[in-house]
């Protein structure tokens, strides 16, 4: 069973084998998920869904009020553009200044105006880069500390996932996770490599994030709070 519709509610449904409770996530553009252990009954299923129908409707009406809320990026003099937390204004260029359509310098995003019709890919790609490099020194870091070893990182749209655990202990973060401040980015990094010892969010899971990063609350507060702020790229 791919996808369970209760009433309307439609939730895409996970299974694992090593999974032992249900829960229900509420992804950033509304998506509903059901992560359930191998084989559960559908009623079972239906059953936690109605229990909690009234907490969904009231997660998917705040995203929906966020999202209206939520000016689009417009590519133009003195737009600006987040990274690691800070905005930084955009400047158009003439193309005989710079060779890269995209650079950072001096406090300003400068964008060549011959690349303004691909402004956002070009953007998405200049983040891709710092962010793997970033969360590449960042996850080595953690990981020699909390005792895990990741086979490698790799930046790219995660949905509306801000990071994931692949097969093989390969550690996944979505390219937007380079707008968020340092600390909440951090957050994100190691929240991802606890996994790595506890792959789903039990009281086991909590625990060790706790031992791993005592203020991760707040951390992870804010980003509920204040993590779709990134999403009008």
């Amino acid at each position: 069973m791919n996808q369970l519709v209760v009433g309307d509610l439609t939730l895409m449904v996970r299974e694992s084998s090593r999974r032992k409770t249900l829960e229900i996530t509420v992804g950033r553009e509304g998506e509903l998920t059901i992560s359930a252990p191998t084989e559960t009954e559908e009623h079972l299923l239906r059953d936690f869904v109605t229990e909690k129908r009234y907490w969904i409707y009231q997660k998917l009406a705040q995203k929906a009020e966020n999202r209206r809320q939520l000016p689009r990026k417009e590519f133009v003099n003195g737009e600006g553009f987040l990274y690691l937390g800070r905005s930084y204004r955009l400047k158009l260029v003439e193309p005989s200044t710079q060779k890269a359509p995209l650079k950072l310098v001096a406090g300003h995003f400068l964008l060549r105006s011959d690349a303004l019709s691909n402004a956002r890919e070009h953007f998405v790609s200049w983040y891709i880069a710092r962010a793997t490099g970033w969360l590449n020194t960042k996850v080595q870091a953690h990981a020699k500390r909390l005792q895990v070893e990741p086979a490698g990182v790799k930046v790219q749209d995660l949905g509306y996932r801000w990071g994931s655990c692949g097969k093989g202990n390969r550690v996944y973060f979505h390219w937007k996770t380079i707008l968020l401040p340092r600390h909440i980015a951090e957050y994100v990094v190691v929240h991802e490599l606890i996994h790595l010892h506890e792959p789903h969010h039990t009281p086991m899971y909590w625990r060790a994030l706790e031992r791993a990063m005592p203020d991760y609350e707040g951390r992870k507060q804010w980003l509920v709070g204040h993590g779709i702020e990134v999403e009008g790229m």
